[in-house]
């Protein structure tokens, strides 16, 4: 698991497992406990307790697309019962306890999508009712399923039913077992929170004590542990959110022992590299070095508008380059070695490069992972690159255990600016994935200027933090225009912005129509080449974010 092993994690922090059955919904429940302070920890279904090296202190299981009664249905370790911690099931886990325990699942006649209401039922039994402790007598909450129980099992008692389900939850008469047949863990249920805040820490009793604050003291001491006292790391820095803090983390750790590579390609937004050295090098002492490689990447981009062929350059591309960079640190640690045992300095003699950082997440973590395996590819992923083939260096992972909005406050906690830390996402292969042709300096520039312009905008309209995500996209085609009395035929820009919690699903922003206008003003009248700007008000789905 990179620097933070389970291990090290796990004797840390109260964790919690959540069992993943395929649900869409899965990375949902690790973000309600994570906003509890809880720690988790998402495993696939499949997963034996005999071979987990840690005890959770409760374990939950997802929902999922099959059905308890398929062949080949995915199945929990019937062991998790036995391990003596709580136990929750969502939607499909709930069928999978009732199906275990001797309870009986069918397909409804209509299936059960959306909003809905369900009845807490009291028990008089204040085991079973922990669940919902200090929740009202009708509750909304989000339903998506087309089976339901039709028999509950022995020992189980009802603690929430609704007006087609009456089995819409369970609780185990004496053990510390539960089910919900709606899914808590989404926004549409609006009390989920407080549903995991009571399973979580009243049932399970776990600490709130995750927390960046925590855990950057913790991660530091686990990086030291782990590379050891001479020896050296490199990174790749995109200029981003995660590859920024990550960089600082690791340069708080290590100090100059950590060496980080920026690599221009050419389709960077407008004067980035120069601000991530100013920001990186000089403002937060981070051992950086950027490499101007725009004439390669644009060579090689030349005349190339299929997409996957772009990325695909890029990565390559990034790889050779990043490869030669790291020759040339590995010969000059080598040097400087040497030098120093030579003059009897043997308390200044930095080892070798022996680690390469890598910004992975942990929705990178959970997509890898998933029970039905990594998920049907849309594009290829949007990081910078790919590892280095026969990589001598080992892989370190700081962030490895975090979400987005989690390295967003550790960078705040380790003093990054906030105009960085809250940056929107940039995808790897750059403006070439924004530019709808084929890529060239001066379809570049283009851009450039017309994505500063709709950013400057925005951080002026005082929205940038409301927007998820938002830039500018170059069309491959070409309108019919009049500027300055006089006919032209130009290109068109395109604007997105979006609204989204999780980036799966996500909704257009509604900019007012004067801002809009101000916008398209400027573009127009300021970037040469480009005649018109439209707005793209699809959501996702059915569009996706970016355009390709």
């Amino acid at each position: 698991m990179g620097v933070a092993s389970a291990e090290a994690i796990h004797s840390q922090y109260d964790s919690i497992l959540i069992l993943d059955f395929g649900s869409q919904y899965s990375h949902l429940i690790a973000r309600r406990c994570r906003e509890l302070n809880v720690y988790c920890e998402m495993l696939p279904c499949t997963q034996k307790i005999a071979e987990l090296d840690w005890k959770p202190k409760g374990v939950i299981l997802s929902g999922s697309p099959f059905s308890v009664y398929d062949d080949g249905a995915p199945r929990v370790d019937k062991a998790v019962f036995d391990l003596g911690v709580p136990v929750l099931g969502i939607c499909y886990g709930l069928q999978e306890i009732a199906w275990t325990f001797g309870g009986k699942v069918d397909p409804h006649d209509r299936r059960e999508y959306g909003k809905a209401m369900i009845d807490v039922v009291k028990t008089g039994n204040a085991h079973a009712d922990r669940l919902f402790d200090g929740e009202a007598e009708q509750v909304q909450v989000w339903m998506s399923h087309g089976d339901q129980l039709s028999k509950c099992p022995e020992d189980f008692e009802v603690i929430a039913r609704t007006s087609t389900a009456p089995f819409a939850a369970l609780a185990h008469k004496s053990k510390p077992i539960f089910g919900i047949q709606f899914h808590a863990e989404v926004t549409h249920s609006p009390r989920g929170k407080e549903l995991f805040g009571n399973f979580v820490t009243k049932i399970c009793g776990c600490k709130q004590d995750w927390n960046m604050e925590t855990f950057i003291d913790k991660e530091i001491a686990r990086i030291r542990e782990l590379v050891g006292p001479k020896a050296r790391v490199i990174g790749a820095i995109s200029g981003g959110v995660d590859s920024s803090v990550a960089a600082k983390l690791m340069h708080e750790a290590l100090g100059d022992r950590f060496h980080a590579v920026m690599v221009d390609n050419g389709v960077l937004r407008g004067g980035e590299a120069k601000q991530v050295y100013e920001m990186l090098s000089k403002g937060l002492g981070v051992n950086l070095t950027v490499v101007d490689a725009s004439d390669l990447f644009l060579g090689r981009l030349e005349n190339v508008d299929d997409p996957e062929k772009k990325r695909k350059i890029i990565g390559n591309t990034f790889i050779n380059v990043f490869d030669e960079e790291v020759t040339k640190l590995e010969a000059q640690a080598e040097k400087e070695e040497a030098e120093a045992l030579k003059a009897g300095r043997q308390h200044e003699a930095k080892g070798k490069y022996e680690y390469l950082m890598q910004g992975t997440l942990y929705p990178d973590v959970i997509e890898s992972i998933s029970f039905k395996g990594p998920s049907a590819t849309i594009k290829t992923h949007h990081n910078v690159g790919g590892l280095l083939e026969n990589m001598k260096l080992k892989l370190i992972e700081p962030l490895r255990e975090l979400f987005k909005d989690e390295v967003r406050e550790l960078g705040k906690v380790m003093g990054i600016p906030a105009h960085l830390v809250g940056r929107h996402p940039f995808p790897g292969p750059g403006l070439a994935v924004r530019i709808l042709g084929p890529v060239t300096r001066a379809q570049v520039e283009i851009l450039q200027q017309a994505d500063a312009i709709y950013i400057e905008e925005i951080r002026k309209a005082g929205i940038y933090n409301e927007i998820s995500q938002a830039f500018a996209v170059l069309l491959p085609v070409r309108a019919v225009g009049v500027q300055g009395d006089k006919r032209t035929y130009d290109q068109v820009v395109a604007l997105r912005a979006v609204q989204t919690t999780d980036f799966m699903t996500a909704t257009w922003y509604p900019f007012t129509y004067d801002f809009l206008s101000t916008v398209s003003n400027r573009i127009t009248n300021e970037v040469q080449g480009v005649n018109r700007v439209v707005y793209d008000i699809s959501s996702k789905p059915p569009g996706t974010i970016e355009w390709l």
